[in-house]
């Protein structure tokens, strides 16, 4: 006997219908370099592009939307390393609600003053000594709020598998979809609307090496925990799957793939520097695995989820100092 799917290809239609007109559909772009590079048709879904400057606006959004007035008039709650902070405050802000986010203290300065330029309310902790989800449900216990975690919810889930949804309306049938897994959600949905609607397509993740507690999950067959990754990769320094995600990426995602932190500074540099954009740490793993040759067997066309473009000017130029084999 088979069980429901916790999140569906009509959850992910769904949230597009509620983040029609909210959330941007963001340009997919095309390199004849790059693909040149990597030997296939490359097709790059620009998530930042997307309001907030990353994917994780369609998640929160379709999350928050979701509320009752009684929730929404009460508060939210979350916890984040930047992007999902981000999206939570503007989506809360869009709803007329508020938001009250966990975020920790060697988060990048912009990520924490986008947050509250967006309106929420920082409380901070230590990454490398303190729960953020316990923390996060202490926190919104304590004050009343609704907590909206930055990937384990199904609606958090179902918003992230826009984005694929949307690549896949505008390129129609791809081989393969490489997309970077810190917590689970972004890849879950994504695989969730991808083999939806095209069963046999190949669904690759991209971890950094230092976090790579879904790959040894995958291959464990259960969720194992890796110490708190230290990796230029923030957006992806988690140390255990989600507990709701995982289920889903055991079940649809194909493979998962290491990269090193030179790989995505070359990565970054490369999109500067023939696509003409920026993109973050995070944003930069699947374009890394394409470039430094993880993938093997690449197949001919190719879909590559950049999720985000978040970093400030001198942090960019700091990752990307001495960069070379571009």
């Amino acid at each position: 006997m088979t069980s429901t799917p916790l999140v569906t290809l009509d959850d992910v239609r769904d949230a597009a219908a509620r983040l029609k007109g909210v959330a941007h559909r963001t340009p997919v772009l095309r390199s004849r370099t790059l693909d040149a590079r990597v030997g296939a048709e490359v097709h790059l879904k620009c998530e930042n592009f997307q309001r907030i400057g990353a994917f994780k606006f369609r998640g929160a959004y379709n999350a928050v939307s979701r509320l009752t007035p009684e929730q929404l008039s009460a508060g939210i709650a979350s916890f984040s390393s930047g992007n999902h902070a981000q999206a939570i405050a503007l989506a809360a802000r869009e709803t007329g609600s508020s938001a009250v986010i966990l975020m920790p203290e060697d988060t990048p300065r912009s990520k924490r003053e986008a947050a509250e330029g967006y309106g929420a309310e920082i409380v901070t902790y230590d990454r490398y000594s303190g729960d953020r989800t316990a923390l996060g449900q202490e926190l919104a216990a304590d004050r009343g709020l609704t907590l909206i975690p930055p990937y384990d919810h199904p609606d958090v889930i179902a918003g992230q598998g826009t984005a694929a949804l949307e690549l896949l309306e505008d390129v129609d049938a791809l081989d393969a979809l490489v997309a970077p897994v810190g917590g689970g959600g972004l890849i879950a949905g994504s695989s969730t609307a991808a083999k939806g609607l095209h069963p046999d397509i190949r669904v690759i993740g991209v971890e950094p090496e230092a976090g790579d507690d879904t790959k040894r999950s995958l291959e464990a067959g259960h969720r194992v925990s890796v110490p708190v990754p230290r990796t230029i990769a923030d957006g992806q320094a988690i140390e255990t799957p989600g507990e709701l995600t995982f289920p889903i990426n055991q079940r649809l995602v194909d493979e998962v793939v290491l990269v090193s932190d030179d790989e995505i500074r070359a990565a970054m540099r490369f999109a500067f520097e023939r696509l003409k954009i920026v993109v973050e740490p995070s944003g930069a793993t699947a374009l890394a695995a394409l470039l430094a040759g993880r993938l093997t067997d690449v197949p001919p066309r190719v879909g590559v989820i950049v999720s985000g473009g978040n970093i400030n000017t001198h942090r960019f130029a700091e990752l990307c100092a001495g960069v070379t084999g571009h």
